[in-house]
């Protein structure tokens, strides 16, 4: 499937961030003899063990396409965090058949995750302060609304984490989402870890069954 959704934007003057979206549809080897892989990635590929994840991992060189580069642009540091060759930074997410890309002057993380009733069940693994809004509820309509936002709230902490890709840093206890609605499609976040203190623009929307976060470092 071709490109299943573009968004652009700019926050500030002189600034600019495209968010680029695929569909996964396409098989293991049509994917393959679509895109060029450079050495360290295709160790990478190569070792894993998922066809699902290959699929995936070849759908995000062909969003990079799209922005006119290649997997030749791209490299990861020790940590595993991507980058870009230049001065763009650029984030990476995939869950299922959907993957997605953000590339931008800013610093930025992105997280795309399929909403499931699961997340009902670790909710107090990733949530401390969030619980003084989030309303769950055994009713039909108001447990996918609680699902939705416990869904914003996993993805929002998930890009903050690969902003800072810092060791020991915790969902629950260092990261703090401020109540938001579904509707406004976007909030804010604060990391508290160690000595820093960093506040994040969180924005969201839901494509399909998934939610799509995406997280800028002020």
């Amino acid at each position: 499937m071709p490109l299943f959704k573009t968004i652009n934007f700019s926050r500030s003057v002189g600034t600019t961030t495209q968010i680029l979206v695929w569909k996964v549809t396409e098989s293991y080897a049509e994917l393959l003899e679509q895109v060029v892989l450079n050495d360290s990635n295709r160790i990478r590929f190569d070792g894993m063990k998922s066809e699902m994840h290959q699929r995936a991992f070849l759908s995000v060189r062909k969003l990079l396409q799209e922005t006119g580069h290649t997997d030749l642009d791209l490299y990861y540091d020790e940590f595993g965090k991507p980058h870009l060759n230049g001065e763009k930074h650029i984030s990476i997410t995939h869950s299922h058949n959907f993957s997605a890309i953000i590339i931008s002057d800013e610093t930025v993380g992105i997280d795309i995750e399929l909403q499931r009733d699961k997340i009902i069940r670790i909710a107090d693994k990733f949530c401390d302060s969030e619980f003084q809004f989030l309303s769950p509820s055994f009713g039909t309509e108001k447990k996918q609304d609680y699902i939705r936002k416990l869904t914003v709230i996993w993805g929002a902490k998930e890009a903050i984490f690969k902003i800072r890709n810092e060791k020991g840093i915790s969902f629950k206890d260092h990261i703090c989402v401020e109540n938001f609605e579904i509707n406004i499609k976007q909030t804010i976040a604060k990391l508290h870890f160690n000595n820093l203190v960093k506040d994040f623009n969180i924005h969201f929307e839901e494509i399909e069954e998934f939610t799509l976060v995406y997280a800028f470092e002020n």
